[in-house]
């Protein structure tokens, strides 16, 4: 080979080194540029959701929850007002030290707000109809004094406006005995032309055309200040009847619910599918048949007839539970929901991967003595893991998102619901109103339980998938 020869060879290799690169590079790009597209609505509901105010215009992806300026007095202030720095409060005995900012124009004189303590409840929700402790009952403002004054400057629709920036502090205090106060409202106003530009922790909202600076809370805690949506969900949508926290009991509900159709699949599926693989019997073939076509009639097609069949109680048996009808009754969801106990396609997975399995392992069983029962739960079963894994997030997230017969069978009282069901009523009472951090926080912790089961069982769930995709 001439040394010519041997560097165009090395060419052709450095060209094709790079090509290799060259494709590497786009298709890892691509699967970012794809990531992002995905992820982003989730991501920006994420953010949103702690926000005070999610429907802010232009929308902004950094808000004061997500400033560790912010946290930092948060914490402080929540030890001041409650003595606990993660979710604040108000105590007797204590006193909160509070700052606030403002810019006067050179045209102006400079004048101390007015601060007062309102009675505000935090929203307009379920809660609404509850008897509340407010903090103006037993707070105290203290005399508002300026504390620093210097030049200064603000920009405001991409106006420069100069003029005196002027800092003024004040204390409430927590007089007498009292129960303890989640929240400390704060409502601070200005004259006309003094403009806000600053405070211990960020203003919740500028109202009335900028004259006044309202907190929800002057101590909410670290946690209190970044998550306080998150905290609304359970402190304030209550149960009118019972005043147990309504979030929490459609959550218990939505995750019994889940877990015995997880338990329920997981048996009867993996033993259906197991006796359709391995036994042979008369009319196996046609049980199969039947299988595959349960999967494709709808269930909005049978929905009346199941209705009825439970608003009868199932012919009497309801009354095991100790009901005369299964309607509004979590145990008429788990019985009566076409295909709930046990689903077609979850057993035709079972069959298929059961059928993968080599006869050899069962015969050797038998061999050794073992039952028929012995062999499929002690042998065949734990070698079902990765259709298992699919087979419980699969399962989990089928019925945690259940939606349909949920909103058939569970109208009233509100405890009864499950989570889909308890998050549309949030939409419907505290949407109209134009509080979605509330509505944003419960659906996000609504995926949270998948999110994490996908999680922990994702090695099963792509071997299962992946079987079941190539057996099909």
């Amino acid at each position: 080979m001439t040394e010519t020869t041997q560097i165009n060879q090395q060419l052709l290799e450095n060209w094709h080194r790079r090509r290799r690169w060259a494709r590497a590079g786009i298709g890892y790009t691509l699967f970012i540029a794809l990531t992002l597209v995905f992820l982003s609505p989730l991501l920006f509901a994420a953010l949103s959701s702690i926000k005070t105010d999610p429907l802010e215009y232009p929308p902004k992806l950094l808000s004061p929850q997500l400033n560790p300026r912010n946290w930092v007095q948060a914490a402080r202030l929540g030890r001041q007002g409650g003595e606990n720095a993660f979710f604040g409060g108000f105590t007797p005995g204590s006193t909160i030290e509070f700052d606030i900012t403002y810019l006067t124009p050179h045209s102006q004189t400079p004048e101390p707000p007015e601060v007062i303590i309102p009675k505000r409840r935090p929203g307009a929700g379920l809660g609404a109809v509850f008897e509340e402790t407010y903090a103006a009952d037993y707070a105290l403002v203290g005399p508002v004094r300026q504390i620093d004054q210097r030049p200064g400057s603000k920009e405001i629709d991409g106006a420069t406006v100069d003029g005196l920036l002027t800092t003024y502090g004040f204390s409430v205090s927590y007089q007498g005995d009292g129960p303890r106060i989640s929240r400390v409202p704060l409502d601070a106003t200005v004259p006309p032309g003094q403009i806000y530009t600053g405070s211990t922790i960020t203003a919740s909202r500028i109202e009335r055309r900028g004259r006044v600076a309202s907190f929800d809370t002057i101590s909410p805690g670290f946690l209190g200040y970044i998550f306080r949506n998150y905290q609304r969900v359970f402190q304030e949508a209550k149960s009118i009847t019972s005043g147990t926290s309504l979030f929490t009991n459609w959550f218990g509900n939505s995750f019994f619910f889940a877990l015995v159709r997880v338990i329920t699949n997981l048996l009867l599926a993996s033993m259906a599918g197991y006796a359709l693989a391995r036994f042979t019997f008369r009319g196996r073939h046609l049980v199969f048949m039947l299988l595959l076509v349960a999967q494709m009639v709808p269930v909005q097609v049978i929905f009346i007839s199941n209705y009825l069949v439970l608003r009868d109680g199932i012919w009497g048996l309801s009354n095991i539970f100790g009901t005369p009808t299964l309607l509004n009754n979590i145990w008429g969801l788990i019985i009566g929901g076409a295909g709930t106990m046990i689903e077609a396609a979850k057993v035709f997975l079972m069959k298929q991967y059961f059928e993968s399995l080599p006869r050899q392992i069962e015969e050797a069983a038998r061999i050794d003595g073992a039952s028929e029962w012995t062999t499929y739960w002690r042998v065949m079963f734990p070698m079902a893991r990765p259709a298992l894994g699919a087979l419980v997030i699969l399962s989990f997230q089928g019925a945690w998102n259940e939606f349909f017969w949920s909103f058939i069978i569970l109208t009233s009282p509100d405890e009864i619901k499950t989570l889909p069901i308890g998050l549309l009523s949030f939409r419907q009472i505290y949407g109209t109103a134009g509080d979605w951090g509330l509505i944003l926080a419960g659906a996000m912790l609504s995926a949270l339980p998948v999110v994490i089961l996908f999680i922990v069982f994702q090695k099963y769930f792509l071997e299962g998938v992946s079987f079941g995709g190539t057996k099909g």
